[in-house]
């Protein structure tokens, strides 16, 4: 018996006029113009009338027009996944695939989702946090700071942005003079900064569609961790999907990635990315409510392991936003 839904509707018209938004003024602008392009292409083969947008200006100007009856999101970091586009669209009453405004809002923010995890019980790396422009870090000098994270849970460590995607603004550092300006890589992209110790073990991704979550996808990279280039740029990047895992360790795992998107009330579509360690413990990193749709992106890889091809799976997240 297939674990897959019925589709909602086979008809293209109950979509209505589709905007389709990408871009966006992130980091990750590339990859959602990359995305947006396989995903227009994919609409349009179901026969959905559908219109790209360039940021969100254009795509309000349309509505107001008359010309979009619902909102494809495929507009990554600030400005996409963080819950603003989704609260304007709310008040305007226009449908939008994937999470509503606290869900993107609490899993866009590292911070939050983190504190969000541990209320529930749900395992995450323990971490730090250090603000743009702050001389004292709780009571501290940054320094000392830096000399308590790595006293503490010692090197490597990653010092990432605490609100974006990507990888964008990552490091992982070996040396601790190298921290310094790790952190200020990273307030370049954001006002808050995360450092958090490495979990050694292999690094799992479960993509969810409505109630199901798709087959594990375990990554190898020959780089020092899953960055930018391994995601996107990379030929080198392998990706393993079955993952490995024996069917009732894959089937936990499921179960505690979907607890872990639904704690930070999320639902339509996204992914959530965690680690296993030696011990077979799981320690959560981020749930993304709008991932990739490129050509190395993982969630249309999941769906191919069970027959849901890139035109369904785009068909499938619209449905989301009915």
């Amino acid at each position: 018996m297939s674990l897959v839904a019925a589709l909602k509707t086979a008809n293209p018209d109950h979509f209505g006029k589709v905007g389709l938004l990408v871009g966006g003024d992130s980091a990750e602008r590339d990859v959602s113009l990359d995305g947006g392009r396989a995903v227009l292409a994919a609409m349009r083969r179901k026969h959905i009338q559908a219109e790209m947008f360039d940021g969100s200006s254009a795509l309000f100007e349309a509505i107001s027009a008359d010309r979009v009856d619902r909102v494809f999101n495929l507009v990554h970091g600030p400005g996409g996944e963080d819950g603003a586009i989704q609260g304007a669209l709310q008040l305007m009453q226009i449908p939008v695939t994937g999470a509503g405004l606290l869900g993107s809002a609490l899993s866009m923010d590292k911070v939050h989702s983190k504190w969000v995890w541990q209320r529930q019980g749900i395992c995450t790396p323990p971490f730090g946090l250090i603000k743009h422009g702050q001389i004292e870090h709780g009571g501290r000098s940054l320094e000392e700071s830096v000399d308590d994270f790595t006293g503490e849970w010692g090197l490597p460590l990653f010092v990432k942005p605490a609100g974006l995607g990507s990888s964008i603004g990552v490091t992982r550092v070996v040396q601790a003079g190298d921290i310094p300006p790790a952190i200020a890589l990273a307030h370049a992209y954001c006002e808050t900064v995360i450092i958090e110790p490495e979990v050694k073990g292999n690094e799992y991704f479960a993509g969810i569609i409505g109630d199901l979550v798709l087959p594990l996808i375990r990554i190898e990279t020959a780089r020092d961790f899953y960055d930018y280039t391994a995601k996107y740029e990379s030929d080198e990047t392998r990706y393993f999907c079955p993952s490995g895992l024996p069917l009732d360790v894959e089937q936990k795992l499921q179960a505690l990635s979907m607890d872990a998107f639904q704690a930070l009330d999320c639902s339509g579509w996204g992914r959530v990315d965690f680690i296993l360690d030696g011990h077979g413990k799981a320690w959560f990193l981020e749930a993304n409510t709008t991932p990739g749709m490129t050509s190395h992106s993982l969630v249309p890889q999941a769906a191919a392991q069970i027959g849901i091809g890139f035109d369904e799976l785009v068909w499938r997240i619209l449905e989301s936003s009915l």
